[in-house]
């Protein structure tokens, strides 16, 4: 058991930890494929043409500034024949570089960003364990795979984005980004898959980073029971979490003159407006949101985590799930 856990970790960290020149959205599809074929789960891999006729707008507004196609990858695991049995939905942040776009980072602040991805090698991993281990779930993953890229075609700061849920937002910053692939993937997951319940995994905040450092992931939750599940898979495991409330009052900061919301809420509580924004897209069903931005990467060794890539979040989920059986 510890070993199948150490094996999926690993495969999620060696993806992290590969440079962005190496791993980008049509290779992640590809790496996620040969994945599937080892441990035998299945998997769809959607391209450009079929993203826009499904209208997942969000997501290929962040897409459109990269010379590199944008790919939605849906694995598939189904563990339990009970035609009853509901779906779980697993959800990573696939962002396989994000310069930040328009709104661009600091030089120091782009070094470590193929790790923008590593929610999405999370779930990968998480399938690798939860088919070895031979869960009897259902389970959906879904990456939705790009670049956050600075170009002619990028999309800008003002910009009014319809998402596939037909919700509108208002782009404030374009480097809050990652929610923005992250609705249309929960859309996706509810609507066309009918996953029942959604936990999605993202390096999603600076903020999380500033609330919690470098050794306890955020969690924000609409379901208390989920969250229980969630801190016994963490005492198990001793990935360390801390529930952020999703304080009503702070949904006001998302509040748009011109659209249904904005993507940013402002300077404050940023790890919370992040939860709650995407929390507006997960239709009451019950969801746990992971912001793993501070946890995702060490810049030295400590503990069982070597410099880099620390496949955050594998065992968490498998546990999660195992606990879920």
């Amino acid at each position: 058991e510890g070993r199948i856990y150490a094996e999926a970790t690993n495969l999620a960290r060696d993806l992290v930890n590969e440079p962005a020149n190496v791993i980008y959205p049509e290779t992640l599809a590809e790496a996620a494929r040969k994945i599937a074929l080892q441990y035998g789960f299945s998997i769809e891999i959607i391209g450009l043409e079929k993203l826009k006729r499904i209208k997942m707008e969000a997501f290929l507004a962040v897409a459109k500034g990269s010379k590199q196609e944008p790919r939605l990858i849906l694995l598939n695991y189904h563990g339990n024949p009970d035609p009853k049995a509901k779906t779980i939905a697993l959800v990573g942040k696939g962002l396989t570089y994000d310069s930040g776009g328009y709104c661009i980072k600091t030089p120091q602040g782009m070094v470590n960003m193929k790790n923008d991805m590593a929610g999405a090698a999370a779930v990968l991993g998480a399938f690798a364990a939860i088919t070895t281990l031979k869960l009897k779930l259902n389970v959906l993953g879904v990456i939705a795979a790009c670049e956050n890229m600075i170009s002619g075609e990028a999309y800008k700061a003002g910009d009014i984005v319809r998402s596939m849920s037909g919700k509108t937002i208002e782009v404030i910053n374009t480097d809050a980004e990652g929610r923005l692939t992250l609705i249309d993937a929960i859309h996706y997951a509810i609507n066309r898959s009918h996953a029942s319940k959604v936990i999605d995994i993202a390096t999603l905040t600076g903020a999380a980073v500033g609330a919690l450092g470098n050794q306890i992931t955020a969690v924000l939750t609409n379901n208390e029971a989920l969250l229980e599940k969630l801190q016994s898979a963490s005492e198990f495991t001793g990935e360390k979490i801390w529930q952020l409330p999703a304080h009503e009052g702070y949904k006001e900061l998302l509040k748009s003159e011109i659209a249904d919301l904005k993507n940013v809420g402002g300077p404050f509580a940023g790890a919370i407006t992040a939860g709650l924004f995407i929390r507006e897209f997960v239709e009451n069903k019950p969801w746990l949101h992971l912001d793993i931005a501070g946890t995702a990467l060490k810049d030295k060794e400590s503990g069982v985590n070597s410099y880099g890539a620390t496949g955050v979040g594998v065992r968490l989920l498998t546990q999660l799930l195992r606990e879920m059986e």
